[in-house]
């Protein structure tokens, strides 16, 4: 038997490590078969295979155009998924066209596989943004030839069903949930350890569009907020990377402006997902930007305060119930206390807290592990 995974993996976001670590797991004790019988498509082959012990070929072979590149990569790789039992389109952001590219290359998977009879799902996906007719036109026909369809909120399914698909679609949660361990550490009595994750929103040298002016902003309202929750607070604040060396530089920026610097620390370290996962069990709260900070701090049972500056986080703070402790990126600038006044509602009744985030927890570990049966049913039909 050998199944194949495809998504954003290889390419140093340990988010979407997270989630390509947690398939290995789901799909090899599913299977009952060891991680040498499983196909990545990945940014980095060389590096996917030494990591996971996997057979690896190149997401994509980039030759001059866009035009160019998907067909060499559809000449490549068909021959590939043609020896397929089972190909596996997910997790992670991927039915989406902000980028542009994504819509296309994850849909020419789809149309690899069913023109080689190699049934595929759509796993534990986010949805969007999605503006254009082409972007639109590939995820509808991903759907359609999908053995089955799962998101990992209700919001990526409402996207789903609001541009034509008509398959059904289930939410399971994030595939990472699955990450989660029995036993993480006890918190501390009271609050006082602070873990905080960004993303260069509007940087050049990351963002589709860079904006100096938003991106400036941005960094001042998180160092203006750190400041006034640090300042009348006993506490230490670590800021830790998934994505290395980007979100790293962006915690410099606010660091540099924190007139309670003094209080922090920056791990400027390119952290693998288990060791994220280590930093995440050591805090007693995390603040996110990067949705897989808080996901991976959920997985330790830590409690979440999230910058939404994508829909995904958003979404994600919804169906975990923690709305209020949402707030939207480019509205940060408007207080500079609401990480305080969301880390006054969880101090005031920190064993409540501690209770419902473990709850939280074991919920999410169970409907992502539920979601396995796809796979299963997926070869069986």
């Amino acid at each position: 038997m050998r199944i194949g995974i495809v998504g954003n993996y290889g390419n140093d976001n340990n988010g979407d490590e997270a989630i390509l670590l947690s398939l290995v797991k789901q799909v090899t004790s599913t299977f009952n078969i060891s991680s040498s019988q499983l196909t990545i498509f990945s940014n980095n082959p060389k590096q996917t295979a030494e990591r996971y012990g996997v057979e690896s070929y190149p997401l994509y072979y980039k030759k001059g155009n866009a035009v160019k590149t998907f067909i060499e990569t559809f000449r490549q790789n068909k021959k590939v998924v043609k020896k397929l039992d089972l190909l596996i389109i997910g997790g992670g952001g991927i039915l989406m066209d902000l980028y542009r590219r994504e819509a296309p290359l994850y849909g020419s998977y789809a149309m690899m596989a069913k023109q080689s009879n190699t049934p595929y799902v759509i796993y534990g996906c986010g949805a969007g943004p999605l503006h254009t007719s082409l972007g639109k036109w590939f995820i509808r026909y991903m759907c359609k030839h999908a053995e089955s369809i799962s998101v990992r909120d209700p919001e990526s399914a409402e996207l789903l069903w609001s541009i034509g698909v008509n398959q059904k679609v289930e939410v399971i949660g994030d595939p990472a949930f699955s990450l989660r361990e029995e036993g993480a550490a006890a918190k501390s009595d009271k609050p006082t350890k602070i873990g905080v994750t960004a993303v260069p929103y509007y940087n050049a040298d990351y963002w589709p569009e860079g904006n100096p002016e938003i991106y400036q902003k941005f960094v001042e309202s998180m160092a203006k907020n750190l400041d006034k929750l640090a300042a009348g607070n006993d506490v230490d604040i670590t800021f830790f990377a998934t994505k290395f060396p980007q979100d790293a530089n962006v915690t410099k920026d606010i660091q540099a402006l924190m007139e309670e610097r003094a209080k922090t620390t920056i791990i400027d370290e390119n952290l693998l997902p288990s060791k994220i996962m280590e930093v995440t069990e050591q805090q007693d709260i995390v603040i996110g930007t990067r949705l897989h900070s808080l996901i991976l701090a959920t997985c330790t049972e830590t409690p979440i305060i999230g910058v939404s500056y994508h829909h995904k986080v958003n979404d994600f703070m919804n169906l975990a119930g923690l709305d209020r402790f949402s707030f939207p990126i480019d509205k940060l600038h408007e207080s500079d206390e609401y990480f305080l006044n969301a880390f006054n509602e969880m101090r005031t009744d920190w064993h409540g807290t501690l209770e419902q985030t473990e709850q939280l927890s074991k919920k999410l570990y169970d409907e992502a592990m539920n979601g396995t049966v796809q796979f299963t049913d997926a070869l069986n039909k």
